[in-house]
């Protein structure tokens, strides 16, 4: 406490006491209260020393309000209605689905040339046709694929006849064909139609064909005519022919053609006409040639080429508009988004496919993009995060033999229609209702920091978010805390200084309140292992959750960055993986595993002293199960997934996979009390109890939290097991999705309730149960009003300096560290103090603050130096 930051003119700085600290804030800035300054003090400072300086100042307040700049936003994530399956009256398989804006309706188009008309409404077939062409026999007719040229009314239609047929759909019962495209050199196998908006005269038809080669179609008078007529028809119903040949050597003036061979001789699987770059893109399996732009030189008809090279090349490519970015289908399992402008390297990777990629598709309105895989995965991505926002697997149709499914999307209708053969799959999303999600990811844990009077949750995308718990707003977030790895669980130290994470990569990491990682406790060993809990002791650090035995970590140990774990002196005692723990000072230790039996040790010197197990759990998982009884069902319901110890003659409390809640002495070392707290087959649920012990909270995997009085409830044990249930005080439904931690805490005079879930929300409830909001909800001052636990003497006024300002202030170099120190702490009374309980702003403008007499200032620090 005696050092301080003593400046001198050459730049020199040393440390500054709490004491002296606060004193030269208040006296500087000359508003505030002591309380707030010393507050800030303890947020800044959090390593034993008790000292503050320019640098850690300087970056714990740019990290705030870089922090504060990215509030927190509302993430939609879809919602799809039940999956319906729509049967086509042929049997073969499904080519295309188009969308008619005009009539409102869907064109479906079958591998033998079968048509279909569907209501956009209830997806009803309306009419069926087949389509004619006298080149081939019927039985020999297959359609590659079709592409709406909806500004001349017309369907362009490929066969392998190597031809392209265009068929009038005004009259959608005959789909009578106008012309056909004959001559080509090889089958043409994809098409791509695109219409300059400004301009529907100007069209571009592109072919990708079997040989390797893209040929362009440039329309100049398309709504008048697409080909020049050269003879008069003899027959009213027969079609023009157009020749390939003819339309290369420039015999139509309102038609001519661009072509390349890059992807010869692989097959060219996608082609896509690129209007805002005035390029056309094309794709194929082949490592060297897998994406290839043709760009189109200006008034001139030939093409320069970039190709990309990939692993093992790309089954499709989508270009976003907006963003200027394409995305491909890869062979290699992986979606890649590319840069039109460079051919080195993809901007990213985005990997969580664990098969071929087949289609992408994206969300034109959003910066979305849906990926399908072979092994019937549906992805959908964030664009800007890079990170896989909603997998859907599942629900689509187990088809036998090799089928190659196409995504169609129709953003207006909300409709993804697949096609699995001759089945077409229809998935309809719910109109977004603005639901706030805490999280971008599912929520894993949650913890109340009594210090901070903070919210702390984890995510499964390995992001840990700090929250306001008097208005839900969200005050800091750490990226990336374990790489790609997900946060399974964390603890805080005693002091509340100190955030422990897990990681799905074996790995326990300590983190302070300023996002600097201090140590790494390696507790897989190097292997990727899913850790359950972390719990902390006086002298040690148990982490538990993967194998039979405990892994331990002496305090003496953290001397340097990397611990290593140290060995348990209980040896091996669990039959099963140890997945919880519970520890009652001074030294009572218990611990719960998967196989059922809870063993409860002297933590001093790591002894086991009994075991606890219901006698008759086994007859009673037999009389359940009957006859398809096994022994891996059984285990399941006896896991035990949580243990909490209580103050009281029945002191320990677990759960696990049935649904059961079990209350054991362990001083007379047997099971006093048990009741289902939720009924089905729910899987296991979660608990937790309040600090005064007089309630019990316990939620499933539908999202349903329930609170009993557990007050009285065996508080005398007799001689037999209590099967009684304890009264519900009440039953309430705050998440959508499987609840993941319970956490209840004592904040103020209220006792609340914290509640994570995979729906990606982190809800906050009184008890007995009313929820009061979500953390990161739109309307903050709901939470507020509701919650009444805001400071009364604390008013917020109007900053007076912007955020830029601030930072810009905070930033630029003075003379010397003692005026930025003080220019700083004039930033810090109109910085809003987001990591703490209260808020403190000035009301002053820039002019006000700058007419402090600094002179005064000066002598005010010389005093405090001498």
């Amino acid at each position: 406490m005696g050092t301080r930051m003593e400046v001198d003119f050459s730049g020199a700085s040393r440390s500054l006491s709490r004491i002296q600290f606060i004193d030269l804030a208040w006296s500087s800035v000359g508003h505030g209260s002591e309380e707030e300054y010393g507050f800030l003090f303890d947020s800044v400072v959090l390593s034993q020393q008790q000292c503050i300086d320019w640098g850690g100042l300087c970056s714990f307040l740019l990290m705030e309000l870089s922090n504060k700049l990215k509030n927190s936003k509302t993430v939609s994530a879809p919602c799809w209605k039940p999956p319906r399956t729509l049967t086509c009256p042929h049997r073969d398989p499904v080519q295309k689905v188009l969308y008619l804006q005009s009539s409102g309706q869907y064109l479906t188009v079958s591998k033998g040339g079968n048509v279909g008309l569907r209501d956009a409404e209830d997806m009803s077939l309306l009419h069926t046709h087949r389509l004619q062409n006298s080149t081939v026999a019927p039985k020999d007719l297959w359609v590659t694929d079709v592409v709406l040229m909806q500004n001349v009314d017309k369907i362009a239609v490929a066969f392998t006849s190597k031809e392209v047929c265009f068929y009038d759909f005004v009259c959608k019962k005959t789909f009578s064909c106008k012309c056909k495209l004959q001559g080509l050199n090889f089958t043409p196998w994809c098409l791509d139609y695109w219409v300059d908006p400004c301009n529907p005269d100007q069209a571009v038809l592109t072919i990708g064909d079997i040989g390797g080669r893209v040929s362009a179609l440039y329309f100049t008078s398309a709504q008048i005519f697409l080909f020049e007529r050269f003879s008069l028809r003899t027959d009213s119903d027969s079609a023009d022919i157009i020749l390939w040949d003819d339309l290369a050597k420039g015999k139509h003036r309102s038609c001519y053609t661009v072509t390349h061979q890059a992807h010869a001789p692989g097959w060219v699987r996608k082609v896509r006409y690129l209007g805002s770059l005035e390029a056309f893109v094309s794709c194929s399996i082949a490592p060297q040639s897998s994406i290839v732009i043709g760009w189109r030189e200006k008034e001139s008809t030939s093409l320069r080429i970039t190709s990309y090279s990939t692993k093992d090349g790309v089954w499709d490519v989508d270009f976003h508009i907006g963003l200027g970015l394409l995305a491909t289908a890869g062979v290699d399992h992986h979606v890649l988004l590319w840069n039109p402008y460079v051919t080195s390297e993809p901007v990213c990777a985005l990997g969580g496919h664990t098969s071929p990629v087949i289609a992408v598709c994206f969300l034109q309105t959003k910066q979305q993009l849906l990926s399908y895989s072979k092994d019937k995965v549906l992805c959908l991505w964030d664009v800007s995060s890079q990170l896989c926002t909603h997998r859907l697997a599942g629900v689509f149709p187990n088809i036998q033999g090799d089928t190659h499914p196409f995504l169609f999307l129709n953003e207006e209708r909300q409709h993804l229609v697949l096609s699995f053969n001759s089945l077409l799959l229809l998935l309809e999303s719910k109109r977004e209702e603005k639901k706030t999600s805490s999280h971008e990811h599912p929520v894993t844990c949650v913890l109340y920091n009594s210090r901070f009077r903070q919210v702390v949750s984890s995510d499964s995308a390995s992001s840990v978010i700090f929250w306001l718990t008097d208005t839900g707003q969200k005050v800091k977030q750490f990226h990336r805390c374990h790489g790609d790895a997900e946060i399974s669980t964390m603890a805080l130290d005693v002091t509340q200084t100190r955030l422990f994470t897990a990681g799905a990569d074996g790995e326990v990491k300590v983190w302070d309140f300023n996002g600097r990682c201090l140590h790494r406790m390696n507790a897989g060993l190097g292997r990727a292992v899913r850790l359950s809990q972390v719990l902390l002791l006086k002298r040690s650090i148990l982490v538990m959750g993967w194998e039979r035995k405990l892994t331990v970590f002496r305090l003496h140990s953290f001397w340097q960055s990397t611990v290593e774990p140290c060995e348990w002196k209980g040896g091996l005692q669990h039959c099963g993986a140890v997945l919880c723990a519970a520890f009652q000072p001074p030294q009572t230790l218990v611990t719960g595993s998967y196989h059922g039996e809870i063993i409860v040790w002297n933590s001093s010197t790591e002894k086991a002293l009994r075991k606890l197990r219901p006698h008759d759990e086994g007859e009673d998982c037999k009389k359940q199960q009957g006859a398809t009884f096994n022994d891996s069902s059984c285990k399941h319901i006896q896991t035990v997934v949580s243990v909490i110890i209580i103050r009281r003659a029945a002191d320990l409390v677990s759960c696990g996979g049935s649904g059961t809640v079990r209350l054991w002495s362990t001083q007379h070392a047997r099971l006093v009390g048990q009741f289902t707290a939720h009924e089905g087959d729910l899987g296991s649920i979660v608990i937790a109890v309040s600090p005064c012990g007089e309630y019990l909270t316990t939620a499933d995997r539908e999202g349903t939290v329930k609170i009993w009085d557990v007050k009285y409830y065996c508080l005398t044990p007799g001689e037999g097991v209590n099967k009684e249930l304890p009264k519900l005080l009440s039953s309430f439904h705050p998440h959508l999705d499987h609840v993941t931690h319970l956490e209840m805490c004592l904040h103020g005079d209220k006792l609340l309730l914290l509640s994570a879930s995979s729906d990606c929300s982190l809800a906050l409830s009184y008890l007995p149960g009313e929820t009061v909001g979500f953390f990161g909800q739109v309307n903050k001052c709901t939470q507020v009003q509701r919650l009444g636990l805001r400071n009364t003497t604390c008013k917020c006024v109007i900053k007076s300096w912007s955020d830029e300002d601030i930072v810009r202030r905070v930033c630029v170099k003075r003379d010397s560290c003692e005026v930025s120190l003080r220019r700083c702490l004039l930033s810090v009374a109109s910085f809003e103090f987001a990591s703490g309980p209260y808020t403190h702003s000035v009301a002053h403008t820039f002019t006000q603050i700058h007419s402090y007499d600094f002179i005064r200032i000066q002598r005010t620090a010389q005093m405090h130096e001498s």
